[in-house]
């Protein structure tokens, strides 16, 4: 019989608080995390900014400190190397880092799969080799050929990942991208593919663009998260990075522009009750609108109101009485019949008389006293009074 190692909670080996950062706040010591977002939404940056912190013990966009620096170990697979090469330097110059003494080794392969078994073995051989503090892999889409939706394909090559950050004590940041039309859902549940991506990461950062905002999030495993922050992409002189976004606090007077989606919500929150609706129809209806910000269309209506006005009755003359006269007789169906072999043809029906009624209408100077009138005849329509 073969039994699994135990051993008793108490004696578990614990951490101190310092230790459990490799980037205070944002990224886990040894923890395993995507980085996702929408394209163009600086993921790239933000995991490049992350490696030259770790590497070079600077904080990391401009305010998260590094607790331990060391080498770093980056996989850029979209981007060239000349490009990869441009944005460290940015980077190292906006950080006032030496470019020259930076740890970062890239890795030049042509190609990586993490459904190939070779691959994987010399993955995880180069990561033993260099021993780095993280392991950053941009983008997960390029580093395989399966089916992204489908956990059961997904799940081992994360596993393969947590294999490498286990044994050789290494941080993980994998970049992701982010689902179509899902700028409303949860960050983590934005994630395209499958739901493995958002359990397994202990620390995920997600880049989120809400018009020129870009909004970074965070959540953790086994810590409290940070409130969303506002960076944006800096640029001073040749220098290009990502840095946290000082947001002037709105001067008295000063009007500020929420995002579409933001004020609707808003303004379906204070619109739930009945009273506010009231309140913002009662104020519509007596406000002042100046003609040229109704549609076109209300302005026809309100010319032809001007051209046809509704009948009033007048005052100089005596108000009709308006209790409700005798009921009319309305012509029905003869049911006599003839010897048994045929029924009689059906008395036909009187028509009304319209010059009557027309009289009657105008006396009353009431276009619904007319049709109601002419109801009771058994018609349901009328004709216009001349």
């Amino acid at each position: 019989m073969s039994l699994l190692p135990l051993c008793p909670a108490h004696r578990l080996l614990a951490r101190p608080p310092e230790e459990h950062w490799l980037i205070e706040g944002l990224f886990a010591e040894e923890g395993v995390g995507i980085v996702g977002g929408e394209p163009k939404c600086c993921k790239s940056f933000l995991v490049l900014d992350m490696a030259v912190s770790v590497a070079s013990g600077t904080p990391c966009l401009g305010r998260f400190a590094v607790r331990k620096k060391g080498p770093v170990l980056l996989y850029a697979a979209e981007d060239a190397l000349h490009v990869v090469r441009e944005r460290l330097a940015g980077i190292c110059e906006a950080a006032h880092v030496e470019f020259e003494q930076l740890d970062v080794q890239v890795i030049t392969a042509r190609s990586l799969r993490l459904d190939v078994a070779g691959d994987r073995e010399r993955l995880a051989d180069t990561v033993a080799a260099v021993r780095p503090r993280l392991l950053v892999l941009d983008p997960f889409v390029r580093l395989h050929r399966i089916d992204e939706n489908a956990s059961g394909e997904v799940a081992p090559i994360l596993a393969f990942l947590r294999d490498v950050q286990r044994a050789c004590h290494v941080g993980v940041a994998v970049v992701h991208h982010a689902k179509k039309g899902a700028a409303s859902a949860r960050a983590g549940q934005a994630l395209r593919g499958s739901s493995e991506f958002h359990a397994w990461g202990d620390s995920n950062l997600y880049l989120r663009r809400d018009g020129e905002r870009l909004t970074l999030c965070v959540e953790h495993r086994s810590a409290a998260s940070i409130a969303p922050i506002d960076v944006s992409l800096t640029a001073r002189g040749k220098a290009l990075a990502l840095r946290v976004s000082e947001r002037p606090p709105a001067g008295r007077g000063a009007r500020t522009r929420a995002p579409a989606a933001r004020r609707d919500r808003e303004r379906a929150q204070s619109l739930r009750s009945s009273a506010p609706l009231r309140r913002a129809a009662r104020d519509l209806r007596h406000a002042e609108l100046d003609p040229m910000d109704l549609p076109q269309r209300a302005l026809d209506r309100a010319a032809r109101r001007e051209v046809a006005p509704r009948l009033r009755p007048r005052r100089d003359v005596a108000r009709p009485d308006r209790r409700r006269p005798a009921a009319v007789p309305v012509p029905t169906l003869s049911t006599a019949r003839g010897n048994g072999n045929w029924e009689q043809p059906p008395e036909p029906i009187k028509k009304p008389d319209h010059d009557a009624i027309k009289v009657r209408a105008h006396a009353h100077h009431d276009l619904h006293e007319f049709q109601r009138w002419y109801a009771l005849l058994g018609h349901q329509e009328c004709r216009g009074v001349a």
